[in-house]
């Protein structure tokens, strides 16, 4: 009997040294992980913005309602923000369609396709920009045949948008294409079997699974949208009051040394961006709701 009561005693001291393996981090603690976060953050984000808001509130508020709503400025919200939106849009379509060839098929060439889908982050915006204007320009490889037919692509505001399409493309395929990946096909196989239709397979059965990340793009390429400058302002034409991008006033203030000036329509912007963030946000919350209802 004591034979039997002893057998276990070693499984039981063993316990406390694989509870204390287990507890061990590869990080160090909370406190100090959590320090070298709040630090960092604050240098890279917090303390710029900061200075954006300081700057900006040394202005009356006249002085600001001036500065952020002279009809040059208001012109070039519009362009930015539609151009923007439009931009986005068309990068979900085809970025999603692009995302599922690459998910769902096998090609010659796949590989390198992939690879191209990652340039525009790999260009600088400054040759993106050149690139389309030797493009589409007027004596262009392509705007030389399109610009008899009355059709004229660059030096105007479809310039912008397009110019907006190739910096924005990368960011919805890759945060659709990982969700592609992981859903389910037995799921759509089920459909199917059921009757459905292929488009009731992806409007019931795959849209509802990827839709947050559909949504998380749109937000990626349009913010990324709203910052661009170099590779907008070489096919833009920069006319004010026609293709002049709200990023263009603010260097143009800069270069006029009209600080207050600047960082009043840079809060703007700030500010436009984080609205559209948190409504983004907050759709991708609802719909991670309803999936999970």
């Amino acid at each position: 009997m004591s034979g039997s009561l002893a057998a276990p005693l070693p499984a039981t001291a063993a316990a406390p040294s694989s509870s204390r393996a287990a507890n061990r981090k590869v990080l160090p603690g909370f406190n100090l992980t959590l320090g070298y976060t709040l630090v960092y953050l604050s240098l890279i984000v917090l303390i710029p913005l900061s200075a954006l808001f300081f700057r900006t509130f040394a202005m009356t508020w006249d002085q600001f309602w001036v500065a952020v709503t002279s009809p040059r400025v208001l012109a070039s919200y519009r362009l930015t923000f539609g151009a923007s939106a439009i931009a986005a849009t068309v990068n979900v379509v085809f970025g999603l369609l692009l995302a599922w060839v690459l998910v769902r098929y096998r090609f010659p060439g796949k590989r390198i396709v992939d690879a191209l889908v990652d340039l525009p982050f790999a260009l600088p915006t400054a040759v993106a920009g050149i690139s389309l204007t030797a493009l589409l320009a007027g004596n262009g490889w392509i705007g030389q045949y399109l610009e008899p037919m009355g059709i004229q692509l660059a030096f105007n505001p479809n310039g912008v948008v397009i110019a907006l399409i190739f910096v924005g493309l990368p960011f919805v395929v890759r945060t659709v294409q990982p969700v592609l990946e992981e859903a389910e096909k037995e799921l759509e196989e089920a459909a199917m079997c059921l009757g459905a239709t292929r488009l009731q397979t992806f409007t019931r059965v795959i849209l509802p699974s990827i839709l947050p990340a559909l949504l998380t793009g749109f937000a990626m390429a349009f913010a990324r949208a709203i910052g661009e400058y170099g590779s907008v302002i070489f096919i833009a034409g920069n006319m004010p009051m026609v293709s002049e991008i709200t990023p263009l006033i603010i260097i143009s203030k800069l270069e006029q040394y009209d600080y207050a000036g600047a960082t009043a329509v840079a809060l703007v912007m700030l500010l436009f961006s984080f609205v559209i963030l948190l409504v983004i946000n907050g759709l991708q919350a609802w719909q991670r709701r309803r999936s999970g209802a």
